[in-house]
């Protein structure tokens, strides 16, 4: 085998937990070259992986919002450079139709996708020439791997290896001699996501008191606004400036710690191999969580919201650490 083309072209969050099967390849088979399709919107953050060889990248997303000639100009562009190998196998872990039309036009007799029942569009299966086993049970991250590695004919084995390296920032985050920074990444794209404001006041407190600088990112108007209300009642809190995706991860990555709901910008720091928890309020954790021992962990049942004691809990579970809390009236809303 010598070329493979993996198409997962959203969201942030998606994208990197797909990573590893490109490390699951290239261990199965040496020499082998990986390609991957996303979107222009995500395309930096797979350019951050040492392990794709080739990206592959169109604006769908921006032209499906402004319709732009120029876009489409660039989209008609991209499907010569989708075209310019053909592919011992091409690899759809999306599922929907534009991973399948991506897969159509790129050049292989093996296009390998979903069955129909797991596609998230299921117009997408005409694009395939075969399809993956039945889903696995259980976490998705580690499922795409299982799928990936049936179509190939390989076995699965070890833990999710993402190879990332973000580029040098043009200057340190934080400085050198600064407190330890925790990262809040309190807002979700959608509201039946959110954790109550009161609690991450709440847990702010009590790492301002361990000694923890908080900063709290944001990306729109009203974001900005819950992070200054949490800032406000934490000491030395701060809410950072408007930052860009790389920005972003930058930060992430000179941070002691993360806390933060089922958002992308999370999975990227359990990826980045931070010290991470991740909060569950209406999504599944057992099905979109992170985990890795004493480093990553999920909290939450996904139909409920998880008290301030359980964050506090998984925060001294990451850091190897047990302190010993006073009773939290906090509690009583969640």
């Amino acid at each position: 085998m010598k070329r493979v083309l993996i198409v997962k072209v959203t969201s942030l969050g998606d994208i990197v937990q797909a990573l590893p099967v490109v490390a699951d390849i290239k261990r199965a088979f040496p020499g082998v070259q990986v390609d991957w399709a996303a979107d222009e919107a995500f395309a930096e953050l797979v350019h951050w992986s040492e392990s794709v060889d080739r990206v592959l990248c169109a604006p769908l997303r921006r032209f499906k919002k402004a319709r732009n000639w120029s876009d489409l100009k660039a989209i008609w562009a991209s499907i010569a450079e989708l075209r310019a190998h053909r592919y011992d196998f091409i690899i759809d872990i999306h599922g929907v139709y534009k991973s399948a039309i991506i897969a159509f036009l790129a050049r292989s007799s093996r296009r390998i996708g979903y069955q129909s029942q797991d596609l998230g569009e299921r117009g997408a299966a005409f694009a395939y020439t075969g399809r993956f086993g039945p889903r696995p049970q259980g976490n998705a991250w580690h499922g795409m791997r299982i799928s990936a590695g049936e179509a190939l004919g390989y076995e699965v084995d070890g833990p999710a290896v993402y190879n990332l390296r973000l580029p040098e920032p043009a200057s340190p985050p934080f400085a050198a001699d600064s407190a330890p920074v925790a990262a809040f990444f309190h807002a979700t794209s959608k509201d039946d996501k959110k954790w109550p404001l009161s609690h991450w006041v709440a847990v702010g407190l009590e790492l301002a008191g361990r000694g923890f600088r908080v900063v709290l990112p944001w990306g729109s108007d009203a974001e900005r606004a819950e992070a200054e209300r949490i800032a406000a009642q934490v000491p030395g809190a701060n809410v950072l400036p408007k930052m860009s995706v790389t920005e972003i991860a930058q930060m992430i990555d000179a941070c002691a710690l993360v806390v933060g709901t089922d958002t992308g910008f999370v999975h990227l720091a359990h990826a980045l191999q931070k010290r991470t928890v991740m909060i569950f309020v209406a999504t599944s954790p057992s099905h979109c969580g992170v985990e890795s021992p004493n480093r990553s962990i999920s909290i939450g049942d996904g139909q409920s919201v998880p008290p301030v004691s359980a964050a506090l809990d998984a925060i001294d579970y990451v850091h190897g650490e047990a302190y010993e809390r006073p009773s939290e009236p906090h509690e009583a809303i969640a």
